[in-house]
């Protein structure tokens, strides 16, 4: 399977293993909790997603490459103490406390998650000696003579033999108590993770073109060559900065990341003329609506991979507008019921309002300082108690590593917001419903910027089709995009409140003819 069905398998596995019976019992017992397995091969996204899971699932994960470790930090170091047997005092060899479950416990504290995953990598790559060691966390979910706590799930990573000499083969025995998951690289599945997470469009342009350059892998009498996701990703994270500071990626820095000279050579070809479109094809000026006849007669005579490059680019332009909107949504979601409430402790009228939830008592937490009357009135006063609010949520969610990266920009932008209007209000001494005009033009100011990045993000995708139009017109352009909007959770987010009638109107065509070729194929086959 992919790494996407992967993923939802563990995430399925999780919600089972965890499940509560009305007596607070776990419905399958953790005896019978069969430890995941992922064998796959190397940068595919087994260890990368394990974090998506642990926020999507709402617990904990602690991360282990065992090839790191030693027998004695993994089961623990042995000391004598004295037992009585039968009457009689003997000296016994007993364990500390392995490191790995220590660190279970240590998560715990720290982020006051009960539950969790402990996630072991190149589990098949122990040393000889921790093996044994390996084999008894598979089988009894323990290292040594101490047990993993229960509601944590064990899942193990792999590489498959003909990937790494060092791996060593699990017996029957073991395979037969754990979860096996094979998962196998696929781009598809991977341009969708692509898209949410921001990857450069001329990498992902490139694989649209050359796919079976994802990922290869390769023994050759010069040694191994491989281009992996992994790598894909790492470099486009790089290209991003270049491009900030202005310093150039060729084939010798791609080779860094991509360690297939053939393919790293080719893509830095690739990237150097998506950077020539970009000038040659004036997007600057097709997002602003002019579309000159020459431009049109050159892409429509372009080659079939030029016109692919031309499509990342408008991809990418409309996608960093609909990933701008999506994350101002966030904040401004975040903000807003902040600022209700404040509204509500600002202004007595409101507190009488029929629904209206003034802050309990003044307090935030329980042992905070209350507010008093007198100060409920104070915009100053009441927005720091809310700033504290926003921190303290911010500081326990960090703890607990439940935080995707654009949830942490929201956090920071609301916490910026607060410390903004108290200093506004207090170099005023406002109070009352001047103190709240205050925080509400502020607000104002935000919407608007949301609103004029959405109206951008709006315009640029009607610039996009009326390019396409003019250039191809209903040709199989737009089909591919067609296919990479619907392929990023961003652009799909945005369509969900934009109404563009071409993207609704040629998914319907693109959708009827899809049922067309299916039923043709059945009619076939009944034939």
């Amino acid at each position: 399977m992919n790494i996407k069905r992967a993923k939802e398998e563990i995430i399925d596995s999780i919600e089972a293993y965890l499940s509560r019976d009305a007596y607070g019992e776990y419905r399958i017992p953790v005896i019978h909790q069969r430890p995941i397995l992922l064998l796959g091969a190397p940068g595919i996204g087994k260890t990368q997603i394990m974090e998506q899971i642990a926020s999507r699932c709402r617990i904990a994960l602690l991360s282990y490459t065992i090839t790191h470790h030693t027998r004695q930090s993994a089961i623990g170091l042995p000391f004598v103490s004295k037992q009585s047997f039968g009457g009689k005092e003997y000296t016994v060899t007993e364990y500390t406390m392995s490191e790995i479950v220590a660190s279970i416990y240590n998560k715990m504290e720290k982020t006051g998650l009960k539950e969790g995953i402990l996630f072991i990598d190149e589990i098949n790559c122990v040393s000889e000696t921790l093996a044994p060691a390996m084999l008894q966390l598979l089988q009894y979910k323990s290292f040594g003579n101490h047990l993993i706590p229960p509601g944590w799930i064990i899942v193990a990573a792999g590489n498959p033999p003909e990937y790494n000499k060092s791996v060593r083969e699990f017996d029957v025995v073991t395979m037969d108590r754990v979860k096996k998951i094979e998962v196998e690289p696929d781009f598809d599945a991977w341009k969708e993770y692509a898209f949410q997470a921001n990857v450069h469009p001329a990498v992902i342009s490139y694989l649209n073109t050359k796919p079976l350059h994802f990922y290869r892998m390769e023994t050759t009498v010069d040694g191994m060559f491989f281009a992996t996701p992994r790598g894909w990703e790492d470099l486009s994270r790089l290209i991003q900065v270049y491009e900030d500071l202005e310093k150039p990626v060729d084939a010798q820095v791609v080779v860094q990341y991509i360690q297939y000279p053939e393919i790293a050579k080719d893509f830095a070809n690739y990237l150097e003329l998506f950077y020539r479109y970009r000038t040659d094809y004036q997007i600057d000026e097709i997002f602003k609506g002019n579309i000159p006849d020459i431009l049109v007669k050159k892409a429509a005579h372009a080659s079939f991979d030029e016109r692919l490059s031309l499509l990342g680019l408008l991809l990418g332009r409309c996608g960093t507008g609909f990933r701008s909107c999506c994350a101002m949504e966030s904040y401004l979601k975040m903000l807003h019921p902040l600022l209700s409430q404040a509204k509500v402790e600002m202004l007595p009228d409101e507190r009488l309002q029929p629904g209206a939830v003034p802050l309990p008592e003044g307090k935030i937490q329980p042992g905070t300082v209350p507010l008093p009357e007198a100060e409920r009135s104070s915009g100053a006063a009441v927005l720091e108690l809310l700033l504290q609010q926003v921190k303290e949520e911010h500081a326990q969610k960090q703890r607990a590593e439940l935080l995707t990266r654009q949830q942490k920009e929201s956090f920071r932008q609301t916490e910026d917001f607060l410390e903004t209007a108290i200093k506004e209000i207090s170099g005023s001494h406002l109070q009352g419903e001047e103190a709240f005009s205050v925080v509400k033009n502020l607000f104002s100011e935000e919407k608007a910027q949301y609103d004029q990045a959405y109206e951008t993000a709006a315009a640029n995708l009607e610039y996009a089709f009326d390019f396409l139009e003019a250039v191809f017109g209903t040709g199989q352009e737009i089909v591919m995009f067609l296919t990479e909007l619907n392929a990023s959770p961003y652009s799909l987010h945005f369509l969900e409140t934009y109404d563009c009638e071409r993207y609704y109107r040629y998914n319907r065509n693109l959708l009827y003819e899809d049922r067309s070729k299916a039923l043709l194929a059945k009619i076939q086959e009944l034939e």
